[in-house]
């Protein structure tokens, strides 16, 4: 029974590992968009396990694809041999990378894949200084936590890395907030500047950037600033590692990565979480010229093992053969357009803010900008309560995430938003 997982977990698992849920569910099967628990309730699953099951559960396409590895009886090799799926699932995505003469190296996660970047960035700079962003996450390992903006992630104050810190995208809060885009890109540039002739000895490394911050609550700033931002990186030899983690392949809509957005190609980008649809697959992807900058011999045992590379190719096929882009940018404006006439009515509701089937909502008290917390619980525990699953995030603690497989129908988005609706509303009364 569920209630028995749950002291087996409190027993053997760490306090810091949180569980969604004042009463927790163990998920026992799903299909499509929708998911079961140990209990026999269906639910509409608008956070794919943390944007990661991107098209969905229980998709034949995959399914089979691992199953004809594991009929080979050959599960791993490791990269000191030829590994087939491998090579072609690295083909593929130089292909649609966006990046010239592109390389890829892959790994288990995004933490790892941006641990892979700045390897490659600091030792092309020879140099441990990093330019980060307020509110960001990037990852669990002491480097990644050390250019993670983000307090409640950041574990640990020993980093690796010498960081300077950006301000975030934020529409809301801080000392960019309202400007209008134009003026919000160039006090971003003045910070840059700024930041680079006062905090730094020169020879900084890299930017890494999410173009939608995730944890941070899906704030972005506006399109093309990252190309603002490049063209002063530039100038000093700086790289731009855009994390694509949780923006990459199509998830925005309007483009295949986020950093399109921007009218600027990174000298690097990660990617992790929806190629794999589950089984762990990341990695960095980068001009040869930029990656070949490590001098000394790499690799990752499990990073791009024979399954999970099986995986990833059918996901990236499924993802191009049935143009998923372009239903998250049809599917998302469902959502998007419903959620703001909704929020209009409701004072507790400061935005509704994202890109495609990457979507989230802020809660304050009612008619201020002051975080309510307590309030984005209420509408959390509603939505499950009326059969929907969300995500939680936000530098308070105060946004409703939702990235739902990017397979989701327009029937589908209706429900849930009626769902939302609902629990927003039952929360305000």
């Amino acid at each position: 029974m569920t209630d028995d997982l749950l002291a087996r977990h409190k027993a053997v698992m760490p306090t810091w590992m949180p569980i969604y849920y004042q009463e927790p569910i163990e998920l026992v099967s799903g299909s499509g968009c929708r998911v079961t628990d140990a209990a026999g309730r269906t639910y509409l699953d608008f956070f794919g396990g943390v944007l990661t099951n991107m098209i969905g559960y229980d998709v034949p396409e995959v399914r089979e694809a691992v199953e004809r590895q594991l009929r080979t009886g050959v599960v791993h090799s490791s990269t000191l041999y030829l590994i087939r799926q491998q090579i072609e699932l690295a083909e593929k995505i130089a292909r649609v990378s966006g990046i010239e003469d592109a390389r890829v190296f892959f790994t288990n996660s995004g933490t790892e894949a941006n641990e892979a970047a700045l390897l490659v960035a600091t030792n092309l700079r020879r140099s441990n200084q990093v330019l980060a962003v307020r509110n960001s996450y990037h990852g669990r390992s002491y480097a990644a936590i050390g250019i993670t903006g983000h307090r409640s992630w950041s574990a640990s104050s020993l980093n690796p890395l010498q960081v300077s810190w950006l301000h975030s995208g934020d529409r809301l809060r801080g000392v960019m907030a309202r400007l209008a885009d134009g003026d919000h890109i160039d006090a971003a540039v003045e910070d840059l500047r700024e930041v680079l002739a006062t905090q730094t000895a020169g020879d900084v490394a890299c930017l890494i950037a999410e173009p939608i911050q995730g944890v941070g609550g899906f704030v972005h700033a506006p399109d093309g600033l990252f190309a603002a931002l490049k063209k002063v990186l530039d100038e000093h030899g700086i790289l731009l590692i855009s994390d694509e983690v949780q923006t990459g392949w199509g998830r925005t809509g309007e483009h295949f990565w986020g950093y399109q957005a921007h009218g600027v190609t990174p000298d690097l980008l990660t990617f992790a979480k929806g190629i794999g649809n589950g089984f762990a697959l990341a990695g960095v992807v980068g001009r040869a010229e930029v990656m070949e900058a490590v001098p000394a011999i790499s690799f990752s045992t499990f990073g791009g093992n024979p399954i999970s590379t099986a995986a990833g190719n059918a996901v990236l096929d499924y993802v191009l053969d049935h143009n998923l882009q372009a239903n998250a940018q049809r599917v998302g404006a469902i959502l998007l357009e419903g959620l703001r006439a909704a929020a209009a009515q409701q004072p507790i509701v400061a935005e509704v803010r994202g890109k495609g089937l990457m979507l989230a909502i802020e809660f304050v008290r009612s008619g201020t900008l002051e975080p309510d917390a307590a309030v984005t619980t209420r509408v959390f525990e509603a939505c499950k309560a009326g059969g929907l699953l969300v995500g939680k995030g936000g530098l308070y603690g105060n946004v409703l995430r939702m990235g739902p497989p990017l397979t989701l129908s327009e029937e589908e988005a209706r429900e849930g938003l009626a769902i939302l609706v609902d629990a927003i509303a039952s929360a305000a009364a």
